[in-house]
């Protein structure tokens, strides 16, 4: 396994957190009760969440033709 590529996800992985937590501060900032905060925060960050798994899967698999 390639270290750097690990690294690269890890630290990719980070930041994905340190957005969703972003991202849901930002929703819960204005947001009057929980269905307020948790709808929005689920529609905006599952796509980003699903796309960022199946990157991951896609570089992890690597070239096993």
């Amino acid at each position: 396994m390639n270290w750097k590529l690990l690294a690269l996800l890890a630290l990719g992985g980070l930041l994905l957190l340190y957005g969703t937590v972003a991202v849901f501060e930002a929703f819960d900032r204005v947001s009057h009760s929980n269905s307020d905060t948790i709808r929005p925060f689920v529609i905006t960050m599952a796509p980003v969440w699903i796309v960022a798994v199946a990157a991951a899967r896609v570089l992890l698999r690597g070239n096993r033709s």
